[in-house]
């Protein structure tokens, strides 16, 4: 059996373990296509080297910022596949790119600040923000030809504006920024002395159309004040092993947010069995994300095409993540009115677009994630479809 064969799905494990909105959580009979978390199970060289690692019989204390060859690992990894020069002591092992963003949030916000969240976005960004004691404010992230129209950004900076939030490939849009755009932001950042919190944890998940460039590459004397994220749940499928770093190319902000982060105590930190996993991610689990994306860019296609054939839907094909922004305004409904249809008459469940989720530009939409086998995405979509016949029929449309 192939890695990403229909086979290869265990749901009577995913039943039992897979949460957050998946197979774990929803009613018995319902397909989940919601959290972007693969169906798949992970590459054996992770498994492989978690358990040698346990069967030594020590679970001792790592070293306080991180064990040397999984921050060299990741050092080489944003080097060698994303032309990110960032050394591996200014790399900081960390329990997930979420708490990543929080870290950061706090190391550089105030109560009374700004901070520019694009709209629509993963909530996460905001959620930093806020607890961070500072207020988000929303950027709507209008589409112009294909890419986001960045031309009124300057206009949302004011006196209290101190980070922007990037979303690089931005989760729900699927875009991969283009040069023009990371250079217009980083020039924004440069002239009001502005910080950077910069998402990468889809960069792994690009289909080749739109190559995916990282601010970083644009040079790490302009990038002084980029504080950047990367994770391993979206390429790996190690959600559940809470795998994040965070990096920048100061040493200076890099002491602070290792001070914010509490790892030089035991309050802050990453698992050890996390940090070997991570490294057997990026050294030895290459083939099965490559392997993946073949699969994924098949799925993706096959779902565009479905969906874009169904009445009153229609989405944009994704240049990055496994993810798909679907428009249902054409049904008149609010999104979360839909899942709960969907959920309760088709046996699907999606993640509504709400404000709590991606800001108020997510209003009129739902996100499908597509990382599964081609069996269920087929049954989702069928059940998508067949939702979408009983709603025009009962709204007498």
């Amino acid at each position: 059996m192939r890695l990403f064969d229909d086979g290869a799905v265990n749901l009577d494990i995913l039943r039992e373990r897979a949460f957050n909105y998946r197979w774990a959580e929803v009613p018995d009979g319902v397909i989940p296509l919601t959290a972007a978390d693969p169906d798949f199970p992970v590459a054996k060289e992770i498994t492989d080297a978690l358990i040698s690692y346990i069967g030594g019989g020590y679970l001792p204390y790592t070293p306080k910022l991180g064990i040397p060859a999984f921050r060299e690992a990741v050092s080489r990894h944003l080097r060698e596949c994303k032309g990110e020069e960032v050394p591996a002591d200014l790399v900081l092992p960390i329990d997930s790119a979420a708490r990543g963003m929080y870290v950061i949030a706090q190391t550089v916000l105030r109560p009374g600040d700004e901070a520019i969240v694009f709209d629509p976005v993963d909530y996460l960004f905001k959620n930093a923000v806020l607890a961070a004691g500072a207020t988000p404010v929303f950027f709507p992230t209008r589409i112009v030809d294909g890419k986001i129209d960045f031309s009124l950004l300057e206009s949302y900076i004011t006196p209290r504006t101190r980070m922007i939030g990037l979303c690089n490939p931005h989760n729900p849009l699927g875009k991969v920024y283009p040069r023009e755009d990371l250079e217009h932001i980083l020039s924004l950042a440069e002239k009001y002395d502005l910080w950077i919190m910069n998402d990468e944890i889809w960069s792994d998940i690009t289909y080749g159309e739109a190559p995916f460039l990282s601010i970083l590459s644009l040079g790490a004397r302009r990038n002084r004040r980029t504080l950047s994220v990367y994770g391993f749940s979206k390429a790996f499928g190690v959600a559940g092993l809470r795998i994040g770093c965070i990096y920048c190319t100061d040493p200076e902000i890099f002491g602070r947010i290792v001070e914010e982060s509490a790892v030089m105590t035991t309050a802050g930190g990453i698992a050890s069995v996390s940090q070997i996993a991570g490294t057997a991610c990026l050294e030895k689990a290459g083939y099965w994300t490559k392997e993946f994306l073949v699969h994924l860019k098949k799925n993706r296609d096959y779902a565009v095409e479905r969906i874009n054939g169904m009445r009153g839907l229609s989405t944009v094909r994704p240049e990055a993540t496994y993810l798909l922004w679907i428009d249902i305004r054409e049904t008149g409904m609010e999104n979360t009115a839909f899942c709960d249809f969907l959920q309760e008459r088709a046996q699907l469940a999606l993640v509504a677009g709400s404000e709590k989720m991606f800001g108020p530009g997510g209003r009129g939409y739902v996100r499908l994630c597509f990382a599964t086998s081609r069996a269920i995405l087929t049954e989702g979509l069928d059940r998508l479809e067949r939702g979408m016949e009983l709603l025009w029929r009962e709204n007498g449309r």
